[in-house]
């Protein structure tokens, strides 16, 4: 009996430990049935190993590297990705830490005197103490396992958040900078529109003084000539406003961004294998996000359902305490107690059913945000691959509608300066050029935006491997 009067904290964690494998009651997380195709309704090639690339290499530009790995350094948004994954890390220690028990030590030395007024006989009093203290709550259904599940679940959840953000962030620098480049492209076509038909309207205005056009000419010329001016103007600022915004997706302030390759010399890969939609479930972060909260709160179901259910906690205290420094470790300065705490809820008016409820239906919702997560990332698939497929076709239409333009315009002008045709059918021919030019260059970009959007879809850029 004196020895376990020595060691009342052993025995309890003892007791604890005979106690702590209880059941655990609530639902295992199992992922639920999902209809998926066995290919995509666009057809495309298949290849496992494609999503696992820096894609963004394929178009071996040097200045899109750069800013792409600028981006990911810096970027604010990506940062709160990251801190928040820290934070859910630190939450699941804590939730961790309820399973084991907790240990707290104090000690304490004093001299105290009471009144000579009041207790004449009162003298000079030292204390000192030192006590150890444990406290256990033995997890008998499970409702601390299952909190520690379920921040588990939210900890792998806010690292598929963080990857999402990463390739949607990849994606936005992309595509900007595509766009950028087509902004280019489209303002030295508008300058070089404007230069020729200033060259044009002076050429007409010498032969209108000369009496050889009418003045309609004249005007009609300043009309195109004005137009081509505005064109500049709204692709310069274009060109500005999308330089900013890139720069802050790179975490810059608005700043000048250094091109590399022209648009038109830009890579274009030859195919996107888009695997099979069943391995979507494995690679697209949203998609992980969302199952990663149907498990949390799947989890927490069991939390709930053990609040109902009654529950053990064990605290134990082991010290000294005496009136003597000398004197502290003797047993007579010995103070100790064990104590067991059972607490079972017997009429709560069914409030704690309501919360069970409540969390299951808090579960179904995440089922159901997870389905839809699975619809919505099949058909940013589907829209994708009709996207590059589309893109392609008009690119090439619209190369086939710059070249027949080109040819028009200069027979139109050669006509019209034979005196066989007038001004008019050069101005439509002109017209013609000015827009096909323009619309091949969006189209290239809209190409090359397209695999951006494709890789993006798939959730490439990254490997599960390096997740394990």
């Amino acid at each position: 009996m004196t020895g376990f009067v020595r060691r009342p904290l052993a025995a309890a964690m003892l007791l604890a430990g005979l106690l702590v494998g209880g059941c655990m009651v609530g639902p295992d997380y199992q992922r639920p049935p999902l209809d998926v195709p066995i290919t995509y309704k666009e057809p495309a090639a298949i290849d496992p190993a494609f999503a696992n690339l820096d894609w963004w290499e394929l178009f071996a530009d040097p200045r899109l590297k750069a800013l792409i790995e600028e981006a990911l350094a810096n970027n604010r948004d990506l940062g709160v990705a990251v801190a928040r994954i820290a934070e859910a890390a630190a939450l699941l220690r804590i939730e961790r830490a309820n399973q084991y028990p907790f240990l707290d030590a104090e000690a304490g030395a004093g001299r105290s005197s009471q009144s000579r007024n009041i207790l004449p006989t009162a003298e000079t009093e030292s204390s000192y103490f030192f006590n150890g203290a444990a406290s256990f709550e033995i997890d008998l259904w499970g409702k601390l396992r299952r909190s520690t599940e379920a921040a588990r679940a939210e900890l792998l959840g806010s690292e598929s958040s963080a990857r999402n953000v990463t390739i949607s962030l990849i994606a936005a620098v992309a595509t900007s900078y595509f766009q950028l480049l087509d902004l280019d492209d489209r303002l030295r076509i508008a300058t070089r529109t404007l230069k020729s038909r200033e060259d044009a309207l002076g050429i007409i205005k010498a032969r209108y003084e000369k009496g050889t056009v009418p003045e309609l000419d004249v005007n009609q010329a300043e009309i195109e000539a004005a137009d081509a001016q505005a064109s500049v103007a709204a692709f310069d600022r274009a060109v500005r406003q999308t330089e900013n915004a890139l720069s802050v997706l790179v975490g810059s302030r608005p700043r000048d961004i250094e091109r590399g390759s022209q648009l038109a010399q830009q890579a274009m890969p030859v195919e996107v294998p888009a695997g099979l939609p069943l391995t979507l479930l494995e690679r697209r972060p949203d998609i992980l996000a969302a199952e990663q909260q149907l498990a949390a709160e799947t989890a927490r179901i069991g939390v709930a359902r053990a609040q109902r259910l009654p529950s053990l906690s064990l605290t134990g205290s082991f010290g000294y305490a005496s009136r003597d420094l000398s004197d502290l470790v003797e047993g007579d300065s010995e103070n100790w107690g064990i104590f067991g705490n059972f607490f079972a809820p017997i009429f709560n008016a069914g409030q704690l059913k309501a919360v069970e409820e409540a969390q299951r239906q808090r579960a179904e919702q995440a089922r159901l945000g997870y389905e839809q997560a699975v619809l919505n990332g099949l058909r940013d698939v589907d829209d994708s691959l009709t996207g590059l497929r589309t893109s392609r076709d008009e690119h090439i239409a619209r190369q086939r509608q710059l070249a027949a333009a080109r040819t028009a315009a200069r027979l139109s002008r050669a006509r019209y300066d034979g005196g066989l045709v007038s001004y008019l059918e050069v101005l439509d021919s002109e017209r013609s050029l000015f827009q096909a030019e323009l619309l091949e260059s969006e189209t290239r970009q809209q190409q090359l935006s397209a695999v951006v959007s494709l890789y993006r879809a798939l959730g490439g850029g990254w490997s599960p491997s390096d997740d394990q």
